[in-house]
Order: structure tokens, then sequence, then C-alpha cells
């Protein structure tokens, strides 16, 4: 996840700029197919690898590292073989964004290490403080919450 500037209408002749938060492609694949591990759930059977980047349109070679990292975080659970498949290691509702970020990520916002100048530490501690904030939003953001299980709970644009 990385922040960028980006230019606005300006207004009265004076540009305005907004942040816009960009989510990596990693943490957007991770994010699908927790989400489609979550409407699983509960069916008592794994689902391939194939499956899983067919259903959210995910290059299933890239989507392998992500299921390595949610599984070493303890997210999901494996089996090899013919038969084997992914699922999820705890129900929905117990499994957060936060948790997902975590695994694939590390930080939901990560600085780099130069807090050096005049306004070094003042800025380290702002970035600091939205970090955490962001932190405790993802918490509140679970599996069951995002995913749809039913056509009737879909939304259609």
């Amino acid at each position: 996840m990385f922040f960028t500037g980006v230019e606005r209408t300006p207004r009265r002749g004076v540009p305005t700029f907004s942040i816009a938060v960009k989510i990596s492609v990693k943490i957007d694949y991770a994010c699908r197919v927790m989400a489609e591990l979550a409407r699983r759930h509960g069916t008592g059977g794994l689902t391939q690898i194939e499956e899983l980047a067919r259903t959210e349109a995910v290059p299933a070679n890239f989507l392998a590292q992500i299921l390595g990292k949610l599984r070493e975080a303890g997210l999901i659970t494996s089996r090899r073989g013919n038969l084997g498949g992914y699922a999820l290691a705890r129900p929905p509702e117990q499994i957060s964004l936060h948790d997902i970020l975590l695994a694939v990520e590390g930080h939901c916002l990560h600085l780099s290490g130069n807090h050096e100048g005049r306004s070094g530490r003042q800025l380290k501690r702002v970035w600091d403080e939205i970090s955490e904030a962001l932190d405790e939003k993802t918490k509140t953001y679970t599996l069951d919450q995002l995913c749809t299980k039913t056509p009737e709970e879909m939304y259609y644009i």
C-alpha cells in the first residue's frame, strides 16, 4: 500500500491535492481469494488453486505465492494431492482485513527508515498515528462482511 498525490480540479485558480491510497495487487488478490474461501467455508470441502484463480481472475502462479503467505500466517490450511486444496483455518468472522494485510505485506502502512532533518521526527509521529488508525479500521472488517453467499445478496450495478 502506498500514497500518491493526485491533482484535483482547481478552485479559483489554486490547484488542490488529495491523497490516493493505492492498494497493492497482492493485497487485492489476497482479499478477493480469502472472500471466496469464506463463501465456501463450512462446506467441508477444499478448493483447488485453479478454481480460486479462475473464480477471482487471479494468475495461478502469483496466487500460489499469496496462498503460501496466508498459510504461513495460519489463516488458511492446505492439503496436497488430487483431492487437495485450500480452506480457511478459522471461521470468516474471526479473520479480519488486518490479518490478511499483515500476512501478505507485513503492515498496513510501511514508512521508510529516514526520519532525519528538521521535520522528520514530527512527520514520523503523524504517519505513525495515521498507520495506527488504519490498523484499527482494518481490524473492524471481517471476511463474513466481505463475502456474499447467495445470488440474492449480490449487488449489481
